[in-house]
């Protein structure tokens, strides 16, 4: 088979596995509803919350089902764990209250037919009164000041590659390979840049966990904006999908984790240095309007786009969706800390240290999310159970540039359709109406 061809179904192929990624949950043959008492999943502190559970299965309720249920605050040990048997398919039970604000959570697991279900519902007990419990460090703005000077000492060495095989009518569409952090260190991203001659806005389009592909946004620089979506990894981003399932596996398996005892040598440092990176190289280009750019993002992404902002007085809007690396030391507190959850069960034995719980407070989203001055899109919804809402809630309720939140009540980490349009539409006003 010719080699073009094989690369082209590669690429195909891995921009079908990012959209299972991305869309929305996979539809099951039985369903698990859980639904809180109030339409908005909103309630007072002290006010108490009932859960409605309906099992379902051809959008009928299924009859004398056994559910197992729990209840408790988010990410921490349920305050109450029952079971019952659900003879006409449906059962409200007591919820019980939160005295103070934050979440309380209802997961319900069911077997069908040996067949394993379950979801949840979270109601929100006043969340615009969370306080963050992250510290903020006399140094840290001096910190971060710092690194960036440092940073910018740095040549960028760009290096672009075209990718005819990803071109379209009205795009062209690059890898980019810059300099950054140190002297042979790179970053990487792809870069889509409208044919048509003219000055444009540009998006910053940051990365979610993991060690994967991209295939930059081509749908939205074909709406006459620049689109340059980067990895934090330092690798190419068109190699064969296998080799960054290898990375994940070996190399870079715990990337999140490496040097946390240390916080002039935490890996996120270049990363958040890289966001900088990649906006200095954007400002290069002569097809940049020079003035109207946006970063945007999900999950470690969302933790990147306000990071970035905060950093960078250049990036002028921001669309978040349910960030990261938000309140870190939450479970050191009694409640639910942001991913990756480094003082979680799972986790805190290894990092419950004090030279690591020093390091989280200078690249913690909270102390972030307070320097911000540009107007933001926030979305994200109750059922989160990577990105908890009390961690995402702790950082955004310290934001004091404008801000709007668009909440998706029972999405977990994930987006609708619907979700992300309104993201893009809302950045594409704001960007091609201001001057």
């Amino acid at each position: 088979m010719n080699l073009k061809i094989i690369n082209t179904l590669v690429f195909v192929l891995t921009l079908l596995n990012i959209s299972v990624i991305l869309a929305q949950q996979p539809e099951k043959l039985v369903k698990v509803v859980v639904a809180p008492n109030h339409t908005n999943w909103l309630y007072k502190s002290g006010e108490p919350a009932q859960f409605k559970i309906s099992i379902l299965k051809n959008r009928v309720a299924v009859q004398n089902v056994k559910v197992i249920y729990e209840v408790g605050a988010e990410q921490m040990a349920p305050t109450q764990r029952d079971s019952a048997v659900l003879k006409e398919g449906e059962l409200t039970i007591a919820g019980g209250t939160m005295k103070e604000p934050g979440f309380l959570r209802c997961k319900v697991t069911a077997i069908v037919e040996g067949v394993r279900y379950s979801n949840l519902a979270t109601a929100a007990y006043s969340p615009d009164q969370i306080k963050p419990v992250a510290e903020l460090p006399e140094d840290f703005n001096p910190f971060w000041e710092k690194a960036k000077a440092a940073n910018a000492k740095i040549p960028m060495d760009v290096r672009l590659t075209l990718l005819p095989e990803r071109c379209t009518a009205k795009v062209n569409v690059y890898q980019a390979n810059i300099q950054n952090y140190q002297i042979g260190r790179r970053l990487y991203g792809i870069l889509c840049v409208p044919k048509k001659q003219g000055k444009y806005p540009a998006i910053l389009k940051v990365p979610g966990a993991g060690v994967y592909q991209h295939t930059g946004d081509i749908e939205l620089a074909e709406k006459g904006v620049i689109t340059f979506q980067i990895g934090i990894h330092g690798i190419s981003l068109t190699l064969d999908p296998g080799v960054y399932n290898d990375l994940m596996r070996t190399a870079l398996r715990d990337y999140r984790f490496y040097n946390l005892d240390d916080k002039n040598e935490y890996y996120y440092k270049r990363v958040y240095m890289g966001c900088i990176r990649a906006i200095d190289f954007l400002y290069s280009l002569p097809e940049f309007d020079g003035v109207n750019l946006a970063v945007t993002g999900g999950s470690q992404g969302g933790a990147l786009t306000i990071v970035t902002a905060a950093l960078d007085s250049r990036v002028k809007y921001i669309a978040a969706f349910y960030p990261a690396l938000c309140d870190l030391t939450g479970e050191l507190h009694g409640r639910a800390g942001g991913w990756p959850h480094f003082f979680g069960p799972v986790y805190k034995d290894f990092n419950n240290k004090k030279d690591k719980i020093e390091t989280t407070k200078y690249y913690d989203v909270v102390n972030f999310a307070r320097n911000l001055k540009v107007p933001g899109f926030y979305s994200w919804g109750y059922n989160d159970d990577v990105c908890p809402p009390t961690s995402m809630y702790a950082a955004y309720n310290v934001i004091q540039a404008p801000k709007s939140l668009y909440v998706f009540e029972e999405t977990g980490h994930w987006t609708y359709p619907e979700q992300q349009k309104l993201a893009d539409d809302w950045l594409i006003e704001k960007l091609k109406t201001q001057k």
